[in-house]
């Protein structure tokens, strides 16, 4: 045990299992990314199916299908990834991002989502240190990253991970952890409840829908984890990076104008900025307008 408190009191190490860690867990998230809207799906079919009353006709059983089984396949000729080539980043870089079986190209986008949470973790536990802090902020942030990409990708934000992120929140934050459990409770509130209005403003006087109800509840759970005091800076933050990258996007890649753009990933990236320097960057801001 004393090993274990002199290598977390290493502060070299502890950043570099983190780094590690980081690595592993960014291979795994690839797989939440890709297959939790799969199985949502297939869940919601079922449902809706049910629900007509209505029943496909009989087949063979599907294989099962969830975030363990089956083991990764190559998409275009269904070669089974081994131990060997599923080492985070450096197998894309040793099988030179190609497929050892069919030689089709390997996405850049798999290492570049290792590497980012990879060293996004060691930054966490460079910035946090040997604590409790460290554990949490962790989970926080791997959350968050899939999020971003499964909202870039389908426009959706799963309850599955959404709620579980707000209901953990409210729990970490019964020792005080990151704010007290008074403002997380109303930081869950108000994060819901400030986009829902807007989403009923817009609607109302426009007649579409501006957002889904998935940005609500990322809110809430930002507002669960980070307290009601830093609702505004996220809020200032997601809006102005949205802002930014919607007018980019239509004026450099000529983006239709009514195009739909997930707000998801601008949220959660200022739910990242929030957890590491929020308090300060609200600090420098009050300080500018005196009482």
């Amino acid at each position: 045990m004393d090993t274990v408190y002199a290598f977390i009191d290493t502060p070299s190490a502890f950043v570099l299992m983190a780094l590690v860690l980081g690595l592993c867990v960014g291979s795994f998230l690839n797989v939440v990314i890709h297959r939790l809207p799969k199985m949502l799906n297939a869940e919601w079919r079922a449902q809706c199916l049910e629900f007509l009353e209505q029943q496909e006709e009989p087949k063979a059983p599907a294989p099962r299908y969830n975030l363990v089984v089956p083991r990764s396949t190559c998409p275009a000729c269904g070669h089974k990834i081994t131990a060997l080539e599923n080492i985070p980043v450096v197998s894309w870089l040793v099988l030179k991002a190609k497929c050892s079986a069919c030689g089709v190209r390997i996405s850049a986008r798999y290492p570049i989502i290792e590497l980012f949470t990879g060293l996004l973790s060691a930054y966490i536990a460079w910035h946090f240190g040997g604590s409790l802090l460290t554990l949490w902020a962790l989970v926080f942030a791997w959350v968050l990253i899939a999020l971003t990409f499964i909202d870039a990708d389908t426009q959706l934000l799963p309850d599955d991970l959404t709620l579980p992120l707000l209901w953990l929140g409210l729990l970490v934050n019964v020792a005080g952890t990151f704010t007290t459990l008074q403002a997380a409770v109303i930081g869950a509130v108000l994060g819901y409840l400030s986009l829902w209005c807007v989403y009923w403003a817009f609607k109302l006087a426009t007649g579409k829908e501006g957002m889904g109800y998935g940005d609500f509840k990322l809110l809430a759970a930002l507002g669960a984890w980070l307290g009601w005091q830093l609702l505004p800076l996220i809020i200032l933050i997601s809006a102005a990076v949205g802002a930014v990258v919607g007018l980019v996007g239509i004026v450099v890649a000529g983006r239709d104008k009514g195009a739909r753009i997930p707000f998801g990933p601008y949220l959660a990236a200022a739910g990242l900025i929030a957890i590491l320097w929020g308090r300060q960057l609200n600090d420098w801001y009050l300080g500018r307008f005196p009482a």
